[in-house]
């Protein structure tokens, strides 16, 4: 039995493939780019969490590989990055975010995804039920289009999960300027180039000033 297929058997929701044609209005499978200078790095020199996740936005090491400079010069169109990762444990929905501009996801171990559209947030809100479970495969680099909501992977093992996380350099570090919000997207705004919507049992995150607009059930997702 796969990974994929154990997925589908433990959870009330269908997990897809990042390979599926249903992946398409959300992002895209990646390649040309030679990874395992990036895959390497975070196998041996950063570690998972016992509880929790780790984020960090820009790691230099990370910058430091000759990959690094191709996708700023070839993907992003010599537009400024940062390359960095998210380790953890998490295993629930808890919210959305969405940045203006690509995300790019390098899969160091197997990991799902949660993800919806942008488009389907009415009134700074948004429905759990709307939401898509994809899986990523050990070794896969997605993009994921500035109108995908997503947040933290979630883990298929016990073991937790690794990802490189490429973005808009200065995405997810702290504003310099929060004022009153202009339109209604304003009131999601919680770092730089990071729009939120939170689950209300999501704690943290509410701390942190997010809107608590994920509406329904903070599912788990099982594994």
């Amino acid at each position: 039995m796969t990974t994929l297929e154990r997925l589908n058997q433990v959870n009330d929701v269908p997990v897809l493939s990042v390979k599926d044609p249903e992946f398409a209005s959300y992002g895209r499978v990646v390649t040309g780019y030679d990874m395992s200078a990036l895959i390497s790095f975070m196998e041996e020199h950063t570690e998972v969490p016992e509880n929790g996740n780790v984020y960090l936005a820009s790691v230099p090491e990370l910058e430091a590989a000759p990959v690094f400079r191709d996708i700023r010069d070839k993907f992003y169109g010599e537009m400024e990055i940062q390359a960095g990762y998210c380790n953890g444990r998490n295993t629930t929905y808890n919210g959305f975010e969405y940045h203006k501009g690509s995300e790019i996801n390098v899969a160091v171990t197997d990991f799902m995804l949660v993800l919806g559209h942008v488009w389907e947030i009415h009134d700074n809100t948004y429905r759990v039920e709307d939401a898509k479970v994809f899986f990523v495969e050990k070794g896969t680099a997605i993009e994921m289009y500035q109108t995908t909501l997503h947040l933290s992977p979630c883990r298929v093992t016990d073991e937790g999960f690794k990802g490189i996380v490429i973005l808009p350099r200065g995405t997810n570090t702290p504003l310099e300027h929060r004022g009153d919000a202009v339109e209604a997207e304003g009131i999601l705004l919680l770092q730089k180039n990071k729009w939120v919507i939170a689950h209300a049992e999501r704690e943290p995150l509410i701390r942190q000033g997010a809107h608590a607009g994920l509406i329904g059930e903070n599912k788990e997702l099982y594994y």
